[in-house]
């Protein structure tokens, strides 16, 4: 069997690294710049961290500020008429996954607009030609959508999370800067961290996790739990935030390349459904089904264990597994997720739909057990 890593061209990190964007885009001779990003960023002063940057070196650029939570086929095809009008030849995203997926989706479009009515490129889209450049420059700590071939966006009409994977959509250059991700709330903070965890433990168990795979995941499973509590209880810790940027992009780089599992297959429903955040909805689904997950997964629970300061060397199999969802479960308790999906809004009317959207997503077939829609909602029903 043949393992594939795709991974950026060029990354920084560190604070201050964001400064190099005048230096690179000088470089590849890129001209006028759409920067990417949501209207927050804009009001509380974060993307003019950036744009001082591009001003100082006299780059031109023009701004999008129409990104959202859970980005829609809307917002990307409202995107590229931006784009378009601009007349630029590259994009800065600035932001969470959102914005870093609605980038994605535009230069896609852009160089292959035979996918111009964004809901064919869901899966795996035969593109073509590469994507407009994107530099990517994180303000979370969580999806570490700045390292990975895939994007999410949401198609309102079939009421669905379109997840979208082409090696072609890579960000040419990724900036992971920690002075960016100073003022993230502290909810925000937890909710992301417990992303990016939930991408290193579904990476680490996945059914296409091989050994380079699991290297990463399990450092970044280790630099989370080290690095979370501490810049969700201290957020001006810029070594703190320093470290919860490195260990995502750790996280991404592997699990961009073999994948995810059940969390994420019924995550992404109660985003389309009732717009939950999506690091919200990873964060407290991951201990039931890891819990579910346990003895297909067992040995690789207690490497999960031990990387979250377990010591599990006198500990069963059994004991081990045990450990790796309780350490899980107490380190979303401490960093105050919600703990059941009654208390973010969600019926449970509406549970049966969600175990069926689950059941068909994309990444539910990467899990290490094999489910149906009957155990699917018996977990959204524990977890209610």
């Amino acid at each position: 069997m043949a393992y594939r890593m795709i991974l950026n061209e060029t990354s920084y990190f560190g604070a201050g690294s964001r400064k190099v964007i005048a230096e690179e885009v000088a470089k590849r001779g890129y001209k006028k710049a759409l920067i990417v990003t949501d209207k927050d960023l804009i009001k509380f002063g974060v993307a003019d961290q950036v744009i001082a940057v591009l001003k100082d070196a006299n780059i031109p650029y023009e701004i999008f500020d129409e990104v959202k939570p859970n980005p829609t086929v809307k917002n990307v095809k409202a995107g590229i008429a931006a784009f378009q009008a601009a007349g630029a030849d590259f994009m800065i995203a600035i932001g969470g996954g959102s914005s870093m997926d609605t980038s994605k989706a535009i230069g896609i479009i852009i160089n292959n607009p035979e996918f111009s009515d964004v809901v064919s490129l869901e899966g795996v889209a035969n593109t073509k030609k590469k994507s407009v450049p994107v530099i990517a420059l994180p303000t979370t700590a969580g999806t570490a959508a700045e390292v990975t071939i895939n994007y999410v966006i949401t198609d309102e009409e079939n009421v669905k999370k379109m997840v979208c994977v082409d090696p072609n959509d890579i960000p040419t250059l990724a900036i992971i800067d920690p002075e960016l991700m100073l003022s993230m709330p502290r909810g925000l903070t937890a909710s992301t961290g417990m992303d990016a965890l939930t991408h290193a433990i579904e990476g680490l168990i996945t059914l296409g996790a091989w050994e380079m795979s699991d290297m990463f995941e399990t450092k970044a499973i280790e630099m989370i739990a080290k690095w979370l509590p501490k810049a969700v209880e201290n957020p001006s810790d810029i070594e703190a935030r320093d470290g919860m940027a490195t260990a995502q992009y750790i996280a991404g780089m592997a699990f961009s390349n073999v994948g995810l599992g059940l969390v994420h297959g019924m995550a992404h429903p109660l985003g389309a459904y009732y717009d939950i955040p999506h690091g919200v909805a990873n964060a407290l689904l991951l201990p039931f089904v890891m819990e579910y997950n346990k003895e297909a997964a067992k040995a690789k629970y207690r490497t999960i264990a031990e990387a979250m300061g377990v010591d599990t060397s006198s500990m069963s199999d059994d004991e081990a597994a045990d450990a790796a969802v309780k350490a899980v479960k107490d380190l979303a308790i401490r960093v105050r997720i919600p703990q059941h999906l009654s208390e973010i809004g969600v019926p449970e009317s509406g549970l049966p739909t969600l175990a069926q959207a689950a059941f068909n997503d994309v990444c539910t077939p990467g899990n290490p057990r094999q489910t149906n829609v009957e155990e699917i909602l018996a977990i959204y029903k524990k977890a209610f």
